[in-house]
């Protein structure tokens, strides 16, 4: 397949429409060891918009990753492995349980590159949430495509978490949370449940915490520490949280906005992120 192939996907849009039932938010609060008493009125917590628009795909239709195969909206890139790299949302207005919403995609760009462990191919989604007609979250969501690793490959060095954290929270992911995770986003991706193809397919020392998970958690965070809505979010995946080690979500204050990060149990930064409200 080639650059110019691939192309051909830029600018292609689809739209979806959902109920926003307050039962998959309480589902999440339980998964997060919380009260499950998010009601029909109340505002949805950022990011757990990704509870919501999901696409039923049939068996037969999905890749060896049970992620769906590409070629139909996402572009058929020739490349097996599958990761979430990061996005950036902005906030107009909170999206509110217990009313309709709808969802505007549109593909913003496909870029091939080299990178230190092979071929890579970025693919940018932005979406449009609306409420009543009017528009309450802007997410762009980049996905990184990349080869299998080989046996022989050494291991990436990792960058440090910073130092200097004015908050934090200890994370303990278990398989029960990664389990109700997946299934609560109807996310198939192998690498969150079943360890051997994590292992011994794509590379990892075992269960991979979710990104998007990762990602909620540290807007979760900023929000409680702030006390005020979000105006703007960003966040970059940077190295895979894997196995059953405690993690910590950490942050300061940088002038109006916050300094977000994952610090992975060996040191390493798993995410950065930023805040604004």
């Amino acid at each position: 397949m080639t650059e110019t192939n691939l192309q051909d996907w830029v600018g292609r849009q689809e739209s979806a429409e959902d109920w926003l039932r307050p039962q998959p938010a309480r589902f999440l609060q339980a998964t997060l060891d919380r009260d499950p008493d998010l009601a029909e009125g109340d505002a949805l917590p950022p990011l757990w918009h990704w509870l919501y628009f999901l696409e039923a795909r049939r068996a037969s239709e999905l890749g060896r990753d049970a992620h769906p195969k590409k070629g139909g909206f996402l572009p058929p890139v020739p490349l097996p492995r599958r990761m979430w790299a990061g996005g950036r949302f902005r906030f107009a207005r909170p999206l509110i349980l217990g009313r309709a919403a709808s969802k505007r995609s549109t593909i913003a760009s496909v870029t091939e590159k080299e990178g230190r462990s092979g071929k890579l191919c970025f693919v940018t989604v932005r979406h449009q949430l609306l409420q009543d007609g009017a528009p309450a979250l802007t997410e762009e969501h980049d996905i990184v495509y990349r080869a299998d690793p080989t046996p022989d490959a050494p291991a990436p060095t990792p960058e440090r978490a910073p130092d200097g954290a004015e908050f934090s929270r200890r994370i303990t992911p278990t398989e029960v949370m990664l389990f109700r995770y997946s299934a609560l986003t109807f996310n198939g991706h192998r690498i969150h449940y079943d360890v051997d193809y994590a292992r011994t397919v794509e590379g990892y020392d075992g269960l991979v915490f979710h990104g998007p998970l990762t990602a909620t958690l540290l807007a979760d965070l900023a929000c409680a520490q702030a006390g005020r809505p979000l105006r703007a979010f960003s966040f970059r995946g940077l190295a895979p949280i894997a196995g059953p080690a405690p993690f910590d979500i950490e942050g300061r204050a940088e002038g109006d906005a916050l300094t977000l990060w994952a610090r992975r149990a060996d040191g390493a930064l798993a995410m950065r992120a930023s805040a604004e409200f």
